[in-house]
């Protein structure tokens, strides 16, 4: 253990409590914002298409952008929290976040705004995993109850954005989806720096790292989406373009994983892997993922392209599921066992 990581964890949990749980607060708030705005757009995709000029086809590349570009720099939050400090990349994953979603309000064509929504995933993406430093501000059964909070906010944030964007839609226009974002992104910006105090920076790691691996950790996770959101479109593996995504993303993955295994500074240990224990839980969280979110991004597209629900409609239909799943979780949070099966 290098001497930042023996001092990071002392440095956090000797803060006073009030300022735990204020700077904990202002981290979650992070989290909500950048998981809400995963489908915060779903139930008015019909109102952007038709603002823009622009066709079904293209309009759901509004959500599908932001979600490839979070998926993508998620699992370099790791890394780039020892390079920059925990504070200091939620700082600038909000201040981004924040003026991406002024870019997106403002946009003048459809291009543009996938453009801007892929930098706002890429950017708001940090803030999501940011809060697993709770274990650094909070020990034993505190930290427990710390992430039962976080976990129903992110149960319930995806489910709430149809909801809320249905309403700010129908009582205002598309563009507020975006710009609402503004007031807590600022605040978080400002926020966060000033409490949330549990490492330090390390820029040494820039050098040596593995950037190629990085490169084909994106390939890998990004081609797929591009695949499966557009082989429907253009019949699978009948299109010469799906063919190349799909196999760049199969030989880029193998790639990723031979390499980082090898590397002396990788940027993902997947070594970690080797515990049973340990592969087990994400096997399992990545099956309940699936399930969950698979269905809460499905069910908006469904109801407003077949059915012609209106954005307003939408909203209840879908986060009917997160609240179910957050008062599910009041009752079994004492059974990991029957969490993991529920998918809490």
């Amino acid at each position: 253990m290098s001497t930042v990581q023996a001092l990071s964890a002392p440095q956090g949990l000797s803060m006073p409590t009030a300022k735990k749980i204020f700077a904990f607060a202002s981290m979650c708030v992070g989290m909500f914002i950048a998981l809400i705005d995963i489908q915060i757009v779903s139930a008015s995709l019909r109102d952007i298409g038709g603002g823009l000029s622009a066709a079904d086809d293209e309009t759901v590349w509004v959500q599908t952008s932001y979600l490839i570009a979070e998926i993508i720099i998620i699992p370099l939050s790791g890394w780039l929290a020892r390079v920059m400090s925990t504070r200091w990349l939620f700082a600038a994953s909000a201040a981004g976040f924040t003026l991406m979603s002024l870019l997106c309000g403002w946009a003048w064509n459809i291009q543009s705004m996938i453009a801007f929504r892929a930098l706002q995933g890429l950017a708001g993406g940090s803030m999501i995993p940011g809060v697993h430093h709770r274990f650094r501000l909070f020990s034993g059964q505190t930290a427990g109850h710390r992430r039962g909070d976080d976990r129903r906010l992110g149960s319930l944030a995806p489910t709430l954005g149809p909801t809320v964007g249905g309403w700010i839609t129908e009582n205002y226009n598309w563009h507020w989806l975006f710009f609402i974002n503004v007031v807590p992104g600022i605040y978080i910006a400002v926020a966060v720096p000033l409490l949330v105090k549990v490492d330090s920076a390390d820029p040494t790691l820039l050098r040596g790292a593995d950037y190629l691996s990085i490169l084909l950790l994106a390939l890998s996770l990004g081609c797929p989406e591009y695949t499966l959101e557009e082989g429907p479109r253009w019949g699978w593996f009948d299109d010469a373009t799906l063919t190349t995504t799909a196999r760049v993303a199969l030989l880029c993955g193998v790639a990723f994983v031979i390499r980082t295994l090898r590397h002396p500074q990788p940027v993902m240990d997947l070594r970690a892997l080797q515990d049973r224990t340990f592969s087990l839980g994400c096997y399992f969280s990545f099956m309940a993922g699936v399930g969950i979110f698979a269905t809460i991004y499905l069910t908006p597209l469904y109801l407003g392209s077949v059915r012609g629900f209106s954005a307003l409609e939408i909203g209840p239909a879908v986060f009917s599921t997160g609240l179910f799943r957050s008062c599910l979780f009041r009752f079994i949070r004492g059974s990991p066992t029957a969490s993991i099966c529920a998918g809490c």
